[in-house]
């Protein structure tokens, strides 16, 4: 079984077109996509869980 693809934090930052102060905002409320911790203190995001964020968002947009 191949490993998921993990996405580096700007890489995420990219995509979404937002600023890291505004990406930790909204992570701070419990609305951005789940990361990882990995143990050398980098965070990473699945790119199966930032799909899953993106159809919430459209969802929501409905």
């Amino acid at each position: 079984m191949a490993a998921p693809k993990m996405l580096k934090l700007p890489e995420v930052l990219e995509e979404i077109e937002m600023s890291r102060a505004a990406f930790y905002r909204m992570r701070a409320r419990g609305k951005a996509p789940k990361l990882i911790k990995l143990p050398n203190g980098q965070l990473r995001c699945r790119r199966s869980d930032l799909d899953a964020w993106w159809e919430r968002c459209e969802q929501r947009a409905v």
